[in-house]
């Protein structure tokens, strides 16, 4: 597959997630994606994006969370960043523990682990980037 970049910046919204299911729905479409992949690319991305915007940058409408997704050979990477301070990810509660399985929080990386063939998370001086990968 030739390579192809997407972008798209949003204000720290959670409004703003609909536009973002839009945009996976776009890309997707226009890389020919399956349903199944479909399905885990909204999955993961939403998740990724609802992190940035509500715990990195503290819905504050100031602040973007920019999305750029890149295809090079059989991966297709999105970088999903936002201004916030970074996290450990190693300090989330796993969400299948029995001490977590009624709580709210904690379900969005593990989900993205489990549907997406990477996830790594890169704190940088203005802002956090999950990285998220797939083969397809």
């Amino acid at each position: 597959m030739p390579e192809k970049n997407y972008h798209l910046e949003i204000e720290s919204d959670p409004n703003n997630l609909i536009t973002i299911e839009e945009f996976v729905n776009y890309f997707a479409k226009d890389l020919q994606l399956g349903e199944e992949k479909l399905t885990a690319l909204l999955l993961s991305v939403t998740e990724a994006a609802t992190n940035a915007i509500k715990h990195g940058n503290k819905c504050d409408v100031n602040k973007l969370v920019k999305i750029d997704v890149n295809v090079e050979g059989d991966t297709l990477r999105i970088i999903v960043k936002d201004e916030g301070e970074g996290f450990d990810p190693a300090k989330v509660p796993d969400p299948t523990e029995p001490d977590n399985l009624l709580k709210d929080s904690g379900r969005g990386l593990y989900l993205m682990k489990v549907y997406m063939s990477n996830i790594k998370f890169n704190i940088t001086p203005t802002g956090t980037e999950a990285i998220i990968e797939l083969k397809i």
